[in-house]
């Protein structure tokens, strides 16, 4: 029987947290040091904890999950993969393009060592059911995709770390609509055509509050996104349409709860004699009632580990897509372009 592999984690907030539950749950691994420059509240964690996490590579390790601030994760994640450690990084993959493309530069010259991002939205069960849905064929071929992630901000929501641009490089978008951008390119990517409205309308924040894009790609079809910190109510839904069908995903499974039952409509056409589409599809609802996702994503790069297998999602070049589509969705508006940038 292999040994556990050794494991660590940078960056105790709100994730690392969650990422500890699992790692903790997880047979193959063990955790043996937690970094985090402010001390843990609780008392004995049962391992070392850190504050400076270039101290962590003078330990046995392993694997490091890095869940810190976007501005310090291609620099930890670029050490990691020089030190022989296998990284598991956070989205965003830093706060730039160049930055994702500076962990792939370390990646390549890694030899043996995996790289994989944390974008668990595509193991949701959800998705999981839409993906094999589409993949049978048994609705035709996509023709557009409409998606909207929003929340309300909450409580010093202008006071939040994601909302400083030196540490996070953008707001909503980047923060939480990456997660849509990446289920589009899941789906139907890449996108060549991009047009976008970026701003903010309520917030007083340095960054975007709402971000508002239609995307085409060279297939002809076409995704519309709109990311919002001004939603209110929070919300997840992603429609599919199709030749013979849609496909709607609506709320997910977090942890707060607040989006709402996750749920898969699957609409099927039914037809007239002269075979036109009639206005009321066939339905059926698949609910879900756990979240599955955190550990089914860790489950799958654990096993690319100890298998040397390349990593089947989340990988680097998925992250470059998403980061750079994300760019191009704030580059494409003009006046935002102009103004994130002298700010």
């Amino acid at each position: 029987m292999l040994s556990k592999l050794k494991v660590a984690i940078v960056g105790f907030g709100k994730i690392g947290r969650i990422r500890e539950v699992c790692i903790r749950n997880h047979p193959d691994l063990e955790l043996i040091a937690i970094c985090d420059p402010k001390p843990p509240s609780e008392g004995d964690l049962g391992c070392r904890w850190l504050r400076d996490w270039r101290s962590l590579f003078d330990l046995p390790l392993d694997l490091v999950f890095i869940c810190t601030p976007n501005e310090y994760i291609p620099e930890i994640a670029e050490a990691a993969l020089e030190k022989g450690v296998h990284a598991f990084c956070e989205k965003p993959p830093g706060r730039t393009v160049e930055d994702i493309q500076r962990i792939q530069r370390a990646e390549r010259r890694a030899l043996n060592i995996k790289l994989k991002f944390g974008f668990n939205h595509r193991y949701h069960a959800s998705v999981i059911l839409a993906k094999e849905t589409i993949e049978s064929g048994e609705l035709g071929r996509i023709l557009w995709m409409r998606g909207v992630y929003g929340k309300s901000g909450g409580p010093d929501f202008d006071k939040n770390w994601r909302n400083n641009f030196e540490l996070s490089g953008g707001g909503i978008l980047i923060d939480q609509g990456i997660h849509m951008v990446d289920l589009f390119l899941c789906f139907a990517g890449p996108f060549d055509e991009v047009k976008s409205f970026i701003g903010q309308s309520y917030w007083n924040i340095p960054v975007e509050d709402n971000a508002f894009a239609i995307m085409r790609n060279k297939g002809g079809q076409t995704a519309m996104l709109h990311s919002s910190a001004t939603q209110w109510r929070h919300k997840f839904q992603l429609e599919i349409s199709l030749q013979r069908g849609l496909l709607t995903l609506s709320g997910i499974l977090s942890a707060s709860g607040s989006y709402g039952t996750e749920c898969l409509k699957v609409s099927s056409c039914l037809y007239n004699a002269e075979g036109y589409p009639l206005p009321n599809p066939e339905e059926s609802n698949h609910y879900f009632e756990e979240d599955n996702s955190w550990d089914l994503e860790i489950n799958d790069f654990i096993n690319c580990i100890k298998e040397d297998q390349p990593i089947k999602q989340g990988g680097s070049q998925e992250a470059l897509e998403a980061m750079s589509l994300v760019h191009k969705i704030y580059s494409q508006d003009a006046q935002w372009a102009s103004f994130s940038t002298t700010n």
